[in-house]
């Protein structure tokens, strides 16, 4: 199981040099992958005083692919991997051309993590459709693919057209894997289908383990190999130990997992450095 970390987007801060610290310490420490979250657009709240989200505008995000162009110049091995882009609020070829050139630039280091996220004021804001976003991402998979592998591409489809086009360059690696954020039975279909790996968001509990069995099943009746389909699920430090940080690890291993992510974010960590000084602890901890 390859173990990587959560850049901790809401607390790290804006100072360049604290987000080069950070990913040069997470790769020096031996840390597979960092992995990214996304939202362009945080909602005010001033006129929306019941908001329930977990994020509104004073919630800080870094853009994903630009922080990804930054990490490819400063890191040499480490993966980059968003968790999850949300790909329906976004231009499907404007999304193949960042990506691809963020793979060219950190020599084949992209993961994609996509989803079609819950944010209806961001979709509003980027002139998308919020309540066809579950049906247009696999069109969108289907598109970014093929221009991630051929160099002229003629798309017709019922919401995106390509008429003889394409991007370059194209990316190292042909494709780009894409992995799928989620956890409603349509999102397990969908990734047994045409993902690459599925983002458990829940503990290494009973239902994981029922979600997972159930993704190995429809894989199978899509005519793949459930073991091609990867799962990477995350480890929450704010509500735990060290010796609860080392069950939940052996539990997703148990599970099948073959990538966890180790999320600083919500521990109350007194500054941005801070995290740096909690993931040399959990190497430590965990034995990484």
């Amino acid at each position: 199981m390859r173990i990587g970390v959560v850049f901790p987007q809401t607390e790290i801060g804006a100072d360049p040099a604290i987000i080069r610290d950070y990913a040069q310490a997470a790769e020096a420490l031996g840390y597979s992958h960092l992995l990214v979250y996304d939202h362009v657009l945080g909602a005010g709240t001033g006129r929306r005083p019941n908001w329930n989200g977990p994020y509104t505008a004073k919630s800080m995000f870094h853009e994903p692919f630009v922080l990804f162009g930054y990490l490819a110049g400063i890191t040499s091995k480490i993966e980059l991997v968003t968790g999850v882009l949300v790909l329906p609020q976004r231009q499907t070829a404007l999304v193949a051309k960042q990506a691809a050139e963020v793979d060219v630039l950190s020599g084949g280091r992209l993961r994609l993590g996509v989803g079609i996220g819950w944010n209806k004021v961001e979709y509003e804001a980027l002139g998308q459709n919020f309540h066809n976003r579950g049906k247009r991402i696999e069109e969108q998979i289907a598109l970014l693919r093929a221009l991630w592998t051929r160099p002229v591409v003629d798309f017709k489809g019922e919401w995106e057209h390509v008429p003889e086009a394409g991007i370059n360059p194209l990316p190292v690696q042909q494709p780009i894997p894409i992995w799928i954020g989620g956890t409603a039975d349509a999102v397990l279909r969908r990734t047994a289908r045409i993902g690459d790996g599925w983002f458990p968001m829940m503990p290494p509990n009973e239902a994981a383990r029922i979600m997972i069995e159930r993704l190995r099943e429809y894989a199978r009746e899509a005519g793949r190999d459930p073991d091609s389909i990867g799962i990477e699920a995350r480890l929450g430090l704010k509500d735990g130990t060290p010796e609860s940080w080392r069950v939940a690890t052996e539990a997703w291993r148990d599970l099948g997992a073959t990538h966890l992510s180790i999320n600083t974010m919500g521990m109350g960590l007194p500054s941005p450095r801070a995290h740096i000084g909690t993931i040399e602890r959990v190497k430590r901890e965990l034995g990484i």
